[in-house]
């Protein structure tokens, strides 16, 4: 979904198909609902190649319907381009994390500030668990986590 502004933030997962796609739809429409979704660039990615190309996965879709949140995401890997267009790179658990830092260390002049979006969660619930092996209550856990963290997380960056 990428929006073109001036703050950027790349939500990013294993596979990009249940937990960052959320992640980005939240972010997404809280930010339209506050009118300031012109000043972001709001997208999502995988650290691995398993889905890329796919939807996201039909039980995170129907949560964020039941929830009034649109979602339109093509699943892609993350690239050496976005650790130097994204001042912002929030993942979902340590695994990603590793290979998020990993990948930084080989682009050159990467400025991306790469963390776990459970750092913004004022339940202090760090890690953000794949929901995809998991039931639709899962899915509405993972819904739920993402809008706190991602509510906090607009309040400090708006």
């Amino acid at each position: 979904m990428a929006v073109s502004g001036n703050k950027s933030v790349l939500f990013v997962c294993l596979g990009n198909i249940c937990r960052s796609p959320i992640a980005e739809a939240v972010f997404a429409k809280m930010a339209t609902d506050a009118g300031i979704v012109d000043k972001w660039r709001i997208d999502s990615a995988a650290t691995s190649t398993y889905e890329i190309g796919n939807s996201p996965d039909h039980r995170g879709q129907a949560c964020m319907k039941s929830h009034g949140v649109p979602m339109r995401h093509v699943a892609r890997q993350v690239t050496k381009d976005d650790f130097l267009s994204f001042e912002y790179i929030l993942c979902m658990d340590e695994s990603n994390l590793r290979e998020l830092n990993r990948k930084a260390k080989q682009v050159k002049n990467d400025h991306a500030k790469i963390e776990l979006l459970g750092s913004y969660d004022p339940q202090k619930q760090l890690i953000i668990n794949d929901p995809y092996y998991g039931s639709d209550e899962d899915f509405e856990k993972v819904y739920q986590q993402c809008v706190r963290c991602c509510k906090a997380f607009l309040e400090r960056n708006s």
